[in-house]
């Protein structure tokens, strides 16, 4: 059986049928839609454990569904399969996000201006806009579409073109020290290691899959042990990776202290090592 966060690019025709008839599901044409919500789930299983999330505007395609109520389906950005609420997808404006939030935290509010009142909703780092247009500080974006039409205003500081890539993976994921420690987690309001890779890696224009156990396979050249760590290398354990900041300093999203953080880089490895588990892998980004 392959995978599960692979099914719908690995699966087979007869794993596709097993898969729609055990859980009900109407097989559909692909169909391209996009997260309305600030921060939506990604489930191994109606109702099961969180695998993964997605932000705002983010690409999920639908392959099946199940009576309209869970898609099944992939993030259209990893090909990571899974499954998400239907209502998680209701509601976005029918046009192809323009922007990303490049601080850690934003917001979106009904009027702009700085002291102008409103209601604000939340939005984390990687979320992707319809950017309208911009007018003294204060971009214009589509929020809602289909039956109801709202526009919203989103500090244009905070905002980067889609196609604009980052140069240093280190400074984007410094911009999360202190997010809570989240398992599963893919924002400024909660990540976890594997989380806090991808989005740097993302904002760099670097492909990156959405779990530890796949960035081992698939990132950087691997290095020999006792190659000096450079700032920008990744170091692996089992279920676990940590971003290298400088030599002696490791930047990860860890349990231990429930948030993103800085840590002395020798202290990591033997705090680590104490526990049972040794590095298993050192490797190098080159395409930076």
């Amino acid at each position: 059986m392959s995978d599960r966060r692979d099914f719908w690019s690995k699966a087979t025709a007869d794993e596709i049928a097993r898969a729609c008839d055990e859980h009900g599901l109407r097989r559909c044409d692909p169909e391209i839609r996009h997260t309305a919500q600030p921060v939506t789930d990604l489930f191994a299983k109606p109702g099961g454990a969180r695998d993964r999330q997605m932000l705002r505007g983010q690409a999920f395609t639908i392959h099946a569904l199940s009576k309209d109520v869970w898609a099944y389906g992939e993030m259209a950005a990893t090909r990571y399969s899974g499954w998400i609420a239907v209502e998680q997808l209701v509601g976005h404006p029918d046009m192809t996000p323009t922007h990303r939030i490049a601080a850690a935290q934003s917001y979106a509010k009904p009027t702009s201006g700085l002291k102008t009142p409103g209601p604000v909703k939340s939005l984390s780092m990687g979320s992707e806009l319809v950017v309208l247009d911009e007018n003294d500080g204060w971009s214009r974006v589509a929020w809602s579409g289909r039956l109801h039409s709202q526009e919203l205003f989103v500090p244009s500081r905070h905002l980067r073109p889609i196609d604009h890539h980052d140069t240093d993976p280190i400074a984007v994921a410094e911009r999360l020290l202190g997010t809570p420690y989240l398992w599963g987690g893919n924002s400024a309001f909660g990540i976890d290691c594997s989380g806090l890779v991808q989005i740097a890696c993302h904002a760099c224009g670097l492909a990156c899959p959405g779990d530890s156990d796949q960035q081992m396979e698939q990132l950087g050249d691997t290095l020999a042990p006792g190659t000096p760590p450079l700032r920008g290398d990744l170091l692996f354990w089992k279920g676990h990776v940590g971003w290298v900041s400088d030599p002696d300093t490791l930047l990860h999203a860890n349990a231990f202290s429930m948030s993103v953080r800085h840590e002395a880089l020798h202290a990591a490895i033997d705090r680590i090592a104490a526990q049972g588990d040794a590095v298993l892998r050192h490797a190098r980004l080159t395409s930076l």
